[in-house]
């Protein structure tokens, strides 16, 4: 009898209007995501097991205040995901290149990747200032860490990665962009899903006076996306689509989401203290938390 209740309980809560539309919001903005999510981890695979680093060593100019913004614009067309980029910036510091530079690669590369640009358009049918204003708040962000990087970064604080990246002699490069796409793909999947599943749940069951408290005031709104990004961590070339979903915000809090989200969020601060210690990633994740809601806020009212 108390399992028959409890499937009839159960039964009845499965097909509850509300959770009907829950998972109807959580499938969409899943498969809508899914393609760009697959050819931006085939991307990035592809770039870590068949582009030696020496091309990005060689691409930048040699003074560091030059080399930041070329790093920055670098991420327009050597399209990366957030996991790939931290070790990818630890292993052009280890062959010569300006940290500064290397970080500001780091936060542009998924951010203002072909692939990333593309889903946002998608995301935002006939709205091609959003893509504008996600690429150059993005760009800034970049430039900026990359320059306050030269002013006032310390050398204590950066402990050299020693994690390898890119093609090792003797090893099958096939092989090791197989293990890449597949390490990235179910590492950044788990998180879309995780994604959608909170935008569905923030679409549907929190009530709409809570979400009017933020979404009403323009900062609240701001702050509140910029903080929830970071939580979420969803993969760049799908946040596009969760934040079109969170229709009850302002277009600047939402483009907010889209700048700090690939550049600072939970997985991000854990792989760079892995990779360059923790003193460093605590001081450079506030920081860039800090740049991107500025940025994001400026850029909003600039071009939204």
């Amino acid at each position: 009898m108390v399992g028959l209740a409890w499937a009839a309980g159960a039964a009845q809560w499965l097909t509850h209007p509300g959770f009907r539309a829950w998972q109807t919001i959580c499938v969409a903005v899943t498969v809508q995501a899914l393609p760009f999510l697959i050819l931006g981890t085939l991307v990035s695979g592809a770039v870590n097991a068949f582009v030696p680093a020496r091309v990005f060593s060689r691409a930048l100019p040699r003074r560091p205040a030059l080399a930041v913004p070329v790093a920055s614009a670098a991420g327009v067309v050597l399209p990366g995901c957030e996991c790939a980029s931290v070790p990818v910036a630890g292993s052009l510091i280890r062959r010569g290149v300006t940290p500064a530079a290397a970080f500001a690669f780091l936060l542009s590369a998924p951010a203002v990747n072909p692939i990333v640009l593309a889903s946002t358009a998608v995301a935002f049918p006939g709205r091609p200032e959003m893509v504008a204003a996600r690429l150059v708040a993005s760009l800034a962000v970049s430039a900026a860490m990359g320059w306050l990087w030269l002013r006032f970064g310390r050398a204590e604080w950066l402990r050299m990665p020693s994690r390898h990246t890119g093609h090792r002699h003797g090893h099958s490069r096939w092989e090791e962009f197989r293990l890449g796409f597949q390490h990235d793909f179910l590492h950044a999947g788990g998180f879309l899903v995780l994604g959608a599943m909170a935008a569905a749940t923030f679409n549907v069951a929190v009530p709409r006076s809570v979400l009017d408290t933020f979404a009403g005031s323009p900062w609240l709104s701001v702050l509140f996306l910029a903080g929830l990004a970071i939580v979420l961590a969803v993969c760049s070339e799908a946040d596009a689509f969760v934040a079109a979903s969170l229709t009850g915000f302002s277009p600047t809090a939402r483009l907010a989401f889209m700048v700090v989200g690939p550049m600072v969020d939970v997985k991000l601060i854990a792989l760079q203290a892995g990779t360059f210690g923790r003193a460093f990633a605590l001081r450079f994740s506030a920081a860039t938390a800090v740049v991107a809601v500025a940025a994001s806020a400026i850029t909003g009212w600039w071009l939204l």
